[in-house]
Parts: structure tokens; sequence; C-alpha cells
């Protein structure tokens, strides 16, 4: 009798080329995906991967098997999710977030799953959106909250929340005592946001260029807590979600500034590979929507978060 884990396990395989990547997909150690693909060969009778030094290819009947049992493991999948209880899916999920997501939501997200998914391992991976999208793409990754979507057709990506930026400066920043900055006025300083590929500092670039202000330093982190630290060290102005420093600028150490250029607000995503293998992504998606709406009607909050409408929304 085929066992289903072990046909889970060859899909894996067969989909991340290699028994160390699916070891790591499914919380397991490489011997036993050796044993469980050794098992799998003995029960069908058959060669399912040639293995040539590191690398291994799928054999005639491999390809063959794979078709089989992708389609098991979306009967799996629809067995979980129409008869089972939630409750009882186990296994491993990879969610990878930047950090703004880390500072305002996530605890609601992680809160959440917890309560409908107790047997649910989450493994959290907190980084720029580029590293992330790559995490993605090469599938270490099962879920992902980006700055930009991921043009394959085989990822589903949807809009999650938007955030608004400010321009803020510590006080004892000597920048010039007038009701409205310039960007001359803020260029005498360097300008502290997130990397250099994200719209936040490739927009604050461009309007630097625009009024002759090239030359302007920036400093790009994908570390909100460095960025905060840098503004309130004095270091420059800093361009980032008010949200993220609102004990900051209660308690003065930070002031938020009237700069005569508005940064667009900076938006986020979710994003999934549909699949049998990967069927609590949906799911988790849905959660991370509900928190992100929970988030931002929590009173502190309320109107520093902006969320898509969401068709058939309740």
């Amino acid at each position: 009798m085929l066992d289903l884990k072990n046909l889970e396990t060859f899909v894996w395989v067969a989909r991340l080329n290699g028994f160390r990547a699916a070891a790591d997909r499914l919380n397991t150690t490489q011997p036993a995906i050796s044993t469980r693909i050794a098992g799998l060969e003995r029960d069908l009778g058959a060669r399912l991967f040639d293995r040539r030094g590191r690398q291994i290819i799928l054999t005639s009947k491999g390809i063959e098997l794979l078709a089989y049992a992708e389609r098991m493991l979306v009967l799996k999948a629809e067995i979980v999710q129409n008869v089972g209880n939630p409750a009882s899916a186990s296994g491993l999920l990879r969610l990878g977030v930047p950090e703004t997501i880390v500072h305002t939501w996530l605890p609601v997200l992680i809160e959440r799953i917890a309560a409908a998914y107790p047997e649910l391992t989450l493994d959290i991976e907190v980084d720029s959106s580029p590293s992330l999208k790559a995490a993605l793409l090469a599938e270490t990754l099962d879920v992902a909250v980006l700055f930009a979507p991921v043009d394959e057709p085989r990822f589903t990506t949807r809009s999650i929340c938007s955030f608004p930026l400010a321009w803020v400066a510590s006080a004892k920043l000597s920048l010039p005592k007038r009701r409205q900055l310039s960007l001359a006025d803020i260029a005498g300083w360097p300008v502290i946001t997130f990397r250099r590929e994200t719209p936040p500092y490739q927009e604050i670039r461009r309007l630097f260029a625009r009024d002759g202000l090239a030359g302007a330093r920036m400093f790009g982190s994908s570390s909100i807590a460095a960025m905060v630290r840098l503004a309130l060290d004095g270091v420059g102005a800093c361009v980032l979600p008010p949200v993220i420093v609102q004990t900051e600028l209660g308690d003065g150490r930070l002031k938020q500034l009237n700069v005569e250029h508005v940064i667009p607000a900076i938006d986020f995503l979710i994003c999934f590979r549909p699949s049998p293998a990967n069927y609590l992504a949906e799911a988790i998606s849905k959660l991370a929507a509900e928190s992100a709406r929970a988030y931002a009607r929590a009173p502190a909050n309320r109107s520093k978060i902006l969320i898509p409408k969401i068709e058939n929304e309740d």
C-alpha cells in the first residue's frame, strides 16, 4: 500500500530538486527524506530519480508518477478543507514579512494562526522585500508579504494594506523654523528610509533630482529599528510610516515634519503559490488580511493604515 506521506515527500523532492530542500520544507532530516523515497521506490518497484552527483533528475517513471501524486495531494487537500477540522491541520508553514509588518499587525496574525491551527508550526522570516520575493520564487517560503507583486502566473498576489509615510526627525536636528520645509531644507542632512530598491527610496531620489538636489545623501536600510535609532540620534530626517513611531512622536523625541513634498503611501501585497502541498497558504493569506483590518480598527491605529476594499467582505 502506498504511503501518502511518501508521495508528498516525492512531490516536494521533485519540485525543489533536492532531498535537503525537501527536508527543510517538510521540517525533517535528509536521511528521513531518503528513507521515504526509498520506501516509495520499493513499493512501486521502480526507480524514481537518477542521482548524478548532487543533482537529481526524475526518471520516466518518476515523471509519470508526479502527475498522479499531485492529483492525490489535491484530493487530500479537498478532504481536509471540506470534511476535516481545520484545527487538526499540522506541518510547517513558512511566512516571510518585512519589518514594517513586524512592528504593526504581525502579532495579531500570529495569535489568529495559533487559535485556528494549534498544531501548525510557523516559521517566520523577517527580511527585505526583494529577499523575501527571491525566497518565495525558490519555494523556501510558502507565503510572503511584499512591496511588489510576483509577476508569474503560478503565484497569487493580493493587495493587503497600505501605510501612509511621513517625514520625521529628532527635535535636536537644527532644521529651519518654518511652517513648511522644502527639500532643500532637508537636503543638508542624510535622508533615512527604506532600501534603495524600494518605492519610497526611489521616489525621494526622484524628487531630489527634480529639484536639482541629486547629490543629497540618502541612507537606505531594511531595518526599521536602525532607521528609528538614526532618526532619534539626529543623524538626519527619516521617511517611514508614522504608526511605527507613535511612542516617539507622543513623547516628543521625534516630531513629524511638514515638508512640501508628500511621499506616496507604501503598499503591501501578500503572495503565495496555490498548490495541493501548500493548501494552507490561501487560508493564512485570508487571516493576514483580517489581521491587518483588525489592527487598523484599533483606535490608536485608525487612519494610519489603509486596507483595500475586498469584494464580498462582510
